[in-house]
C-alpha cells in the first residue's frame, strides 16, 4: 500500500486546477484567486492551508522553472499567514 501524501486531502477536496492561478498574473491577483477558490464556509486558516497545499502540489509536479518558483513562493506566503 502506498504511503498517504500529506496534501492528499486538500487536493482531493479542491484539486489544484481549480485555483484560478496563472503564472502570468501579478502576485496579489494570483494569491487572491487562490484564496477565493477555496470554499467561503471554511475558516480562513483552513482556506489558507488548502491553497498552500494545492500550490505546493503544483510546484512539485511542474517542470516549468517560473511556475515552480512562483507556486512555492505563494505556498510559503499562505503557510506563513496560517502559522501566525
Amino acid at each position: 500500500m502506498a504511503p498517504t501524501k500529506w496534501f492528499k486531502k486538500a487536493v482531493r477536496d479542491r484539486p489544484p486546477y481549480t485555483l484560478g492561478w496563472k503564472k502570468t498574473q501579478s502576485t496579489p491577483v494570483r494569491r487572491q484567486n487562490s484564496l477565493d477558490s477555496r470554499p467561503n464556509n471554511w475558516k480562513l486558516d483552513t482556506r489558507r492551508l488548502s491553497a498552500a497545499r494545492a500550490l505546493t502540489a503544483i510546484a512539485n509536479v511542474t517542470k516549468d522553472k517560473r511556475t515552480k518558483l512562483l507556486a512555492k513562493r505563494d505556498a510559503r506566503h499562505f503557510f506563513n499567514l496560517a502559522r501566525s
